[in-house]
């Protein structure tokens, strides 16, 4: 079994490639990190005031998702976050999930 971690971010019109440009460049220290398979910055449906974005993280199981969230790679990770607050209308909404299906190609 293994583990989502979703943030969902409403980012404001215009401000779109900043953002992108953000995690483009940013060091996430999550590839050291046990239990982590995969990251993905999902781009979504444009809307009347922002545009959708997902950061969506694959974990081996939700234990080592909750461990790296205590680490000292995540708090790395996050820093400098506070300071691009006029990029966001309101504050990321985070997601778990615990897959029950899956397939892979191949």
């Amino acid at each position: 079994m293994s583990y989502i971690a979703m943030n969902r971010f409403r980012i404001v019109k215009g401000q779109e490639s900043e953002f992108e440009q953000i995690w483009r460049t940013r060091n996430s220290f999550l590839e050291n990190e046990p239990g982590f398979v995969k990251f993905n910055l999902l781009k979504g449906p444009e809307l009347e005031d922002h545009l959708l974005y997902a950061s969506h993280t694959l974990w081996e199981s939700e234990d080592h998702f909750i461990a790296w969230t205590k680490s000292e790679a995540f708090r790395k990770a996050h820093a400098g976050a506070g300071d691009r607050g006029h990029l966001y209308l309101g504050h990321p909404e985070f997601e778990g999930f615990e897959t029950v299906n899956g397939a892979t190609v191949g």
